[in-house]
C-alpha cells in the first residue's frame, strides 16, 4: 500500500491512502496536536465528504482498536516462520513485585533474552513499552521468546 505524505504549510501534516475498494482516505496532524481523519468521495477523489476531529485521546483510541490485532496476525506469522519462536501472554498478579514499578526494573531480555512486545491494559495494548512503563495489577504482558525464555519472564513477574 502507497501511502502519500503532504505538507500541509501552517496546518501540519497529511497522510494519504487509497483503500482495495477504491475509497480515499487521509489522516490531518495539526501541529496542535489534533488529527482529523477525512474520508473523500468515492465518485470526486479529491472532494472531502466527511472530516472527522479527533483529540489525542480518541487518536490513541483508534490506533488501539486498529493496531492490537495486526500486531498478534504479524506474531502469528512470524511463528509460523521461525521454528522455536513463541508468543505467550502473562499477567501481572496483584502479588507480583513489579505492580507500581518501572517494566526496566525487571530486567526481562538481560535476564532470560525474550522481549517484551506489548502491555495490554484493559481495551489499551501499550506495543513496545518502553522501561519506564509503570506496570499494574492485572496488566497482560506479550512476550515473544523461545519456551524457556518466556517461562522464566514468567516466573521473573510472579517471583522477582
Amino acid at each position: 500500500m502507497e501511502i502519500e505524505q503532504t505538507a500541509l504549510p501552517g496546518i501540519g501534516l497529511k497522510h494519504e491512502f487509497t483503500t482495495h475498494q477504491g475509497r480515499r482516505i487521509a489522516v490531518v496532524s495539526h501541529r496542535g496536536g489534533r488529527r482529523d481523519l477525512v474520508l473523500y468521495d468515492r465518485h470526486d477523489p479529491d472532494r472531502a465528504c466527511e472530516a472527522i476531529q479527533l483529540n489525542d485521546e480518541e487518536a490513541d483510541a483508534l490506533v488501539e482498536l486498529l493496531g492490537a490485532p495486526r500486531i498478534v496476525q504479524r506474531l502469528n506469522d512470524l511463528h509460523r516462520e521461525v521454528e522455536g519462536l513463541v508468543s505467550v501472554q502473562l499477567p501481572v498478579a496483584a502479588g507480583s513485585p513489579f505492580v507500581g514499578r518501572p517494566m526496566g526494573e525487571a530486567r526481562v531480555r538481560t535476564r532470560t533474552g525474550a522481549s517484551v512486545v506489548a502491555v495490554v491494559r484493559g481495551a489499551q495494548v501499550h506495543t513496545s513499552p518502553t522501561p519506564d512503563f509503570l506496570l499494574d495489577a492485572g496488566d497482560v504482558v506479550v512476550v515473544v521468546g523461545d519456551l524457556e525464555s518466556t517461562s522464566a519472564v514468567a516466573d521473573i513477574l510472579a517471583d522477582g
